[in-house]
C-alpha cells in the first residue's frame, strides 16, 4: 500500500480531484483523510484552504504489473494491456479535462461575489484617478445627484448614543469574525454619524477607489438604520481617505473641465457611486462653460461633462 500524500486546494472536492490527478488513479479508488475542510471567509477575508491525507487503495498499474511478471502474456494479452494502458491515458486526460471545467464553473459562481466584495489593495489606491473616455452625447441640465438628499431627522442624544453603540458593535463583530485588530470609534457631526478606523494595513478596508471601504459603510448604515422612521447618514472613514479623494476628484474634474472646453467634445467618466458622482457635479456647477449630467443604471452610473449649449460653437 502506498504512503498518504497531503494535497491543498480551495475545497476538499478540489483536493480530492488533485489527488487522483497526481496518483494517477480514479477518485473511487482513492482512500482519504480530511485534515482542513477549508472557508471562504467574510467579503473575502479569512478564507482557508482545504486539506487531505490520501492514498492509493490499489494500484491499477501494479497489478497489470504483476500479473505480466507472472506469466508470459500472449500477443492477445499483450493487446489488451496496450489497450487498457491507453484508456487509462485516456481517463487521467478526463481528469484534467474535469478539473477545468470544474475551476471554471466556479469562477463563474464566484464573479458576483468579488465584484461586490473586491479585491485588497494599498491605501495608494486613494490617490488613483479614474480612467475617462470621450463619446458624443446630448446635453442634459444640473444633475439629479445635486438635488436628491435624503431627508435628515435631528436625533435626541439618546438616539445618538444608541446609533453609536450599534455602529462600533456591528463594526467590531465584522472584524473580530475575520481575526482583524481595528479600532473603531464613532461621533456625530452636523447630524452625520463618523465612524474612524485605525490600525494596522488599512489599505484591505479602504479596497480598489474606496469600493471596500463604501461596502463598510453600506452595511453600518443598514444596521443603524435598522427600524427607524427617521434616517441617519453614516460615514465610515479611515486615514483621512475622504479627503483625499475628494481632493484627487476635485482636480480630475477641472482636468477634464479644461479638456472639454479645448477639444469641445463631451468626456465620459468611469462609473462613480453617488457620493462621488456629487463631488464632480459640485466642482463644476459654477463653471460657465461646462455642464455636467449622470448616464446609465447604477452600479454603471457614469458622470459625463458636456460643453453648455451657449458655448458649443
Amino acid at each position: 500500500m502506498e504512503e498518504y500524500i497531503t494535497v491543498t486546494a480551495k475545497t476538499v472536492k478540489d483536493a480530492i480531484l488533485e489527488a487522483s490527478l497526481k496518483l494517477e488513479t480514479f477518485r473511487d479508488n482513492i482512500e482519504y483523510e480530511v485534515i482542513e475542510e477549508g472557508s471562504t471567509g467574510f467579503l473575502g477575508f479569512g478564507s482557508k484552504k482545504a486539506v487531505i491525507k490520501a492514498r492509493k487503495k490499489v494500484a491499477v498499474e501494479d497489478i497489470l504489473k504483476e500479473e505480466i511478471k507472472e506469466e508470459k502474456p500472449a500477443k492477445k494479452e499483450k493487446r489488451e494491456f496496450k489497450k487498457e494502458k491507453k484508456e487509462f491515458k485516456e481517463t487521467r486526460k478526463e481528469f484534467k479535462k474535469e478539473r477545468k471545467e470544474f475551476h471554471k464553473e466556479k469562477k463563474a459562481e464566484e464573479k458576483p461575489a468579488r465584484e461586490e466584495a473586491v479585491k485588497e489593495e494599498p491605501v495608494k489606491a486613494a490617490e488613483e484617478i479614474p480612467v475617462v473616455t470621450e463619446e458624443a452625447a446630448p446635453v442634459a441640465e444640473a444633475p439629479a445627484e445635486i438635488r436628491k438628499e435624503r431627508k435628515i431627522v435631528p436625533l435626541t442624544p439618546e438616539e445618538k448614543e444608541e446609533a453609536k453603540e450599534k455602529a462600533v458593535k456591528f463594526m467590531k463583530d465584522v472584524f473580530a469574525s475575520i481575526e482583524m485588530e481595528v479600532e473603531v470609534t464613532a461621533s456625530f457631526e452636523d447630524e452625520v454619524l463618523n465612524v474612524e478606523m485605525s490600525g494596522e494595513d488599512m489599505g484591505v478596508l479602504i479596497g480598489k477607489r474606496g469600493q471596500t471601504l463604501d461596502s463598510l459603510q453600506y452595511l453600518t448604515s443598514l444596521v443603524v438604520n435598522k427600524g427607524k422612521s427617521g434616517y441617519v447618514r453614516v460615514k465610515v472613514d479611515t486615514e483621512n481617505y475622504r479627503s483625499r479623494r475628494k481632493e484627487t476628484l476635485e482636480n480630475l474634474a477641472k482636468n477634464i473641465a479644461y479638456k472639454v472646453k479645448r477639444t469641445k467634445r463631451p468626456v465620459f467618466l468611469e462609473p462613480m457611486n453617488p457620493y462621488e458622482r456629487r463631488i464632480i457635479h459640485s466642482a463644476l456647477q459654477n463653471d460657465p462653460y461646462v455642464t455636467t449630467h449622470s448616464e446609465g443604471e447604477e452600479p454603471y452610473r457614469k458622470v459625463v461633462v458636456t460643453l453648455k449649449r451657449n458655448n458649443n460653437r
